[in-house]
């Protein structure tokens, strides 16, 4: 184990966390280097994480109707994308996919509304139910709900939720090039009041927007220095009627090479592997699980993922373990839909 790659692992793991150089490096490693990569990155996973597998679940709570116009997203309203809308769900609709999640053996689920950011009325809505899921489930909970100020983030933790996701998508350069109605300070301002009431941090990326290596590399290094606890990389899915459909720019291989940049680069934090995975990695999906460390299961928020039994039996194939076993015959439902993380 002489090579550059587990050379890299090695000084990781004596504490000295990726350069930007570094990063730039992983990120344009020849394909004949992937395995090398793959194998170096995954020691720095093993000695965060061992074999385990965190699992999450999201749901897709309010749909559509949003104000924004991010050009990734088909619930924003440059979206032309034929969706299905509708309000904050039923209470029992949300408490019944918390059950298959729990099935599942999530760890966390995930509470996803559209929309600029939370109502009054939602809030005393999700502040009424966080509690009673909790107290039903023994599940972390996870809510992204767009902008928040310092009232609502308290409001969240007081109520028990665990983490606030709320992407970073991209560095402030190229941020522009995909939202105009919020500014990337918007996103790290939101993100700062979740720290501020005591809630952890979950914050990633969307990869394949168009960005240039350097965006990338910046977002990763970004997101130590804000000391993130969970990051969540997604690959562009380019759906039909969005800004970027047509938007193919990834392979399977630069897929990989970004998850182990993203280890070597933040090697404690938590990496899952979230929207587009299936679209862009493939059959090379298990590979990924060596250098992150979390997936989701079931489907995300406009597109469908695979059956959460698939994922499951990945996950025992490759010897990797999740930290509450899953039901063996777990419920076939699919809750997060009705009809990208």
């Amino acid at each position: 184990m002489t090579n550059r790659w587990h050379s890299l692992a090695a000084k990781v793991l004596e504490g000295v966390p990726a350069s930007q150089e570094q990063a730039l490096d992983v990120l344009r490693a020849p394909d004949s280097e992937l395995l090398d990569l793959l194998s170096a990155a995954f020691r720095v996973r093993q000695a965060a994480f061992d074999r385990s597998v965190q699992l999450y679940v999201l749901m897709n709570i309010r749909s559509g109707l949003c104000p924004e116009d991010c050009g990734y997203c088909s619930q924003s309203r440059s979206s032309t994308a034929p969706i299905d809308k509708y309000g904050l769900l039923p209470d029992e609709v949300i408490l019944e996919a918390a059950e298959h999640a729990a099935r599942w053996g999530a760890c966390t689920f995930c509470l996803v509304a559209s929309g600029r950011g939370p109502s009054n009325r939602d809030l005393d809505r999700l502040t009424s139910l966080v509690p009673e899921l909790k107290r039903k489930y023994p599940l972390g909970i996870c809510a992204c709900l767009g902008l928040l100020n310092a009232e609502q983030a308290r409001r969240l933790s007081e109520a028990g939720v665990d983490r606030v996701n709320h992407n970073l998508n991209t560095s402030e350069r190229f941020y522009p090039e995909i939202c105009s109605t919020h500014r990337f300070n918007d996103r790290e301002e939101t993100l700062d009041r979740v720290k501020a009431a005591g809630i952890g941090q979950c914050s990633g990326c969307i990869v394949g927007m168009g960005e240039t290596d350097q965006d990338l590399v910046w977002t990763a290094l970004r997101l130590r220095e804000r000391d993130v606890v969970s990051i969540p990389v997604n690959f562009l899915h380019p759906i039909d009627g969005t800004p970027l459909q047509g938007t193919w720019r990834l392979t399977p291989q630069y897929c990989l090479k970004v998850l182990c940049m993203f280890r070597f680069t933040n090697p404690k934090t938590e990496i899952r592997i979230a929207g587009g995975r299936e679209l862009h990695l493939g059959a090379l999906q298990p590979l990924g699980l060596y250098p992150a460390n979390s997936l989701f299961l079931g489907d995300y928020l406009t597109t469908r993922g695979e059956r959460p039994e698939q994922d499951l039996k990945m996950i025992r194939d490759l010897g990797f373990e999740t930290p509450a076993p899953a039901a063996e015959s777990a419920p076939n439902a699919r809750p997060a839909l009705h009809s990208e993380a």
